[in-house]
């Protein structure tokens, strides 16, 4: 008797596992981490962060239209953790003074322009909102629209005028955000 409770409870055991580890790849994979990278001129600017899909979903929007991520609403710009960046030297990022190291970056999506937040705070769970008394700036990035919609959150880094420039495309939405060396 013993035994065969104990054979059940193994199989339990190993059924929640292996539920687990389904659930948890499953949801990865639909938003996979990815990063963009670029060196230019001695500037090395590095972006880890995950890749939701539009599958179908009104993104940007008003709560009223079902949008994922409503205007004036947090979004940490991108799925999963924290969207990061890293610089080896001191920058100027979108025209705000930002010294060398590793930072989070948030989103507080509008129609014609989105606030930017760059925040020291990093590693954390991207879903919760960060402690906005650690945000080194917000900028304001005006929105302009791919020619053709993104289905898959991209971001690219490519070389710019002096430095580099950082795109982030999703859906209807193409934020462009220079990256100049001090």
């Amino acid at each position: 008797m013993l035994k065969k409770i104990l054979i059940g409870v193994g199989i339990l055991a190993l059924l929640l596992a292996v539920a687990f580890i389904y659930l948890n790849n499953r949801n990865r994979s639909m938003s996979p981490p990815d990063t963009a990278h670029l060196d230019v001129n001695g500037l090395h600017v590095e972006i880890s962060y995950s890749r939701p899909s539009v599958r179908g979903r009104v993104i940007f929007g008003s709560e009223d239209e079902g949008a994922l991520q409503p205007y004036g609403a947090y979004w940490r710009l991108g799925a999963n953790e924290a969207t990061t960046i890293t610089l080896n030297q001191d920058v100027t990022f979108n025209g705000m003074p930002l010294k060398a190291g590793s930072y989070s970056l948030y989103a507080i999506p509008g129609p014609d322009s989105f606030q930017i937040g760059v925040n020291t705070e990093t590693g954390q769970w991207g879903a919760w909102e960060p402690d906005f008394s650690k945000n080194v700036f917000v900028t304001e990035v005006p929105v302009t629209r791919p020619v053709v919609p993104v289905e898959q959150f991209t971001t690219r880094i490519e070389e710019g005028s002096g430095g580099a420039v950082v795109y982030f495309e999703w859906s209807n939405v193409q934020l462009m955000i220079p990256v100049v060396p001090n």
